[in-house]
């Protein structure tokens, strides 16, 4: 919004000292992240104060964990405070008609009700299930939908390359969307389009390139008309699969507000690479025209996430509840959808993915040996995995400082992988 109006400004009453700064997206994600920090510190005081007076406080079952029966009372739906901290910077500070910030904040709005119904119901409705697993489920399958139909059909969300390489992965005429750039590379001339595409980055491999519609057992024409069979539930299954282990992880003072920051730090580093030219050839990686922008959303996210820690590190004055602990796990699944990186979700979400599956791993077991000893057995002294660690007995600010310390290695290995081929 900033930058239209210092364009406004510009046509009106000529140069203006210090606007051209608003035209670099490294400085408005600077500025965004300090206007989501002092909204995430001034505002969130009064949010919590507030949700106090509405006596909104946690309800927190009897498991045997140490410091639990202190967390009563808590202030919850805290996650308001991060919507807020996300979007009003990303108004003021990112290009609203880009595609992909759309989509983000479209993806924001969206998983923010669904946890904010959820929260409403546990609170005010004294319902501790919360909104109904098919609802929860069928909103993010809505949100999957809309992010894979506009993936495969928005004309704006494309891939540049060089012909001679799009030639290479099968595409042609047909797939470019408007005049061919000719961009100057030392000594020569490079003819390069944009083109609609399918194509993923693939982690570990060199060609480091992967087209869905090449997974299918049809012939070329017939794999691009049907590719969306494969598409669509994958992006679905990633939105709901994210989504639900950000979920769970919001165990423990902090843990998932600075692993999310992490995580958005990291894909703030793929957003700048992915839609800078230089830096996407450079690391052979899919340049993405206009992707640059969800650099400004990322900083928004972990400005965001840096100020809600400021209550939320141990021992919590908020917690953020479902509205912040869906939303967080939505904005992360759409933006490596976005950027392309979704095969690398495993490595870089791999504190959700592990602590999804300790809950997994421990439920089916407890099946299995039920059926075939008489009696439950469990790999696990608790599931979600947070909680195993407190049943041994450590605290759990060094349960979340670790569990930061493997968050941030992970983030590291992930940018890693685009040398290692």
């Amino acid at each position: 919004m900033v930058i239209y109006l210092i364009d406004w400004l510009n046509s009106i009453l000529g140069h203006i000292p210090g606007a051209g700064l608003f035209q670099y997206i490294t400085f408005r994600a600077g500025v965004a992240v300090i206007i989501s920090l002092i909204i995430s510190l001034l505002m969130g005081r009064k949010i919590i104060d507030y949700l106090r007076r509405l006596q909104i406080g946690e309800t927190v079952r009897e498991l045997g964990l140490e410091g639990q029966t202190q967390k009563s009372g808590t202030p919850t739906m805290g996650g308001v405070i991060i919507i807020m901290a996300v979007l009003i910077p990303c108004l003021l500070m990112a290009r609203l008609d880009n595609v992909y910030v759309i989509l983000m904040i479209l993806s924001t709005t969206w998983m923010a009700i669904i946890g904010f119904i959820d929260d409403y119901i546990k609170v005010f409705k004294k319902d501790k299930k919360g909104l109904s697993g098919k609802f929860k489920i069928l909103g993010q399958v809505g949100l999957g939908l809309i992010i894979a139909l506009t993936m495969l059909w928005n004309q704006d969300i494309v891939v540049r390359m060089e012909t001679s390489v799009a030639k290479e992965v099968g595409l042609d005429n047909r797939d470019r969307r408007g005049s061919l750039i000719y961009v100057e590379e030392g000594e020569r001339t490079i003819e390069k389009g944009d083109y609609k595409t399918n194509l993923t980055n693939v982690p570990f491999i060199k060609g480091n390139h992967l087209d869905y519609a090449w997974l299918l057992p049809l012939d070329k024409e017939g794999a691009r008309k049907w590719v969306w069979l494969l598409f669509v539930p994958l992006v679905i299954f990633i939105v709901a699969a994210v989504s639900n282990a950000a979920n769970l992880t919001d165990g423990l003072d902090g843990l998932a507000t600075g692993v999310s920051g992490i995580i958005g730090s990291a894909l703030g580093i793929f957003a700048y690479v992915s839609g800078n030219a230089i830096a996407a050839n450079y690391l052979n990686i899919l340049h993405l025209p206009g992707a640059g922008e969800l650099v400004i959303f990322a900083a928004c996210m972990v400005g965001a996430c840096v100020g809600f820690l400021w209550y939320n590190a141990y021992p919590a004055q908020v917690f953020m509840g479902d509205t912040g602990s869906l939303t967080l796990g939505g904005i992360i699944a759409a933006m490596a959808l976005l950027l392309r990186k979704e095969l690398l979700i495993p490595i870089l979400c791999g504190i959700f993915l592990v602590e999804n599956l300790s809950v997994i791993l421990q439920v089916a077991y407890f099946k299995y040996t039920k059926r075939k000893y008489g009696e439950g057995r469990r790999i696990f002294l608790m599931s979600p995995l947070h909680h195993h660690y407190q049943k041994k007995g450590q605290h759990e600010v060094k349960i979340v400082t670790r569990f930061w310390i493997v968050g941030i290695l992970l983030a590291v290995i992930t940018m890693i992988t685009l040398k290692v081929r």
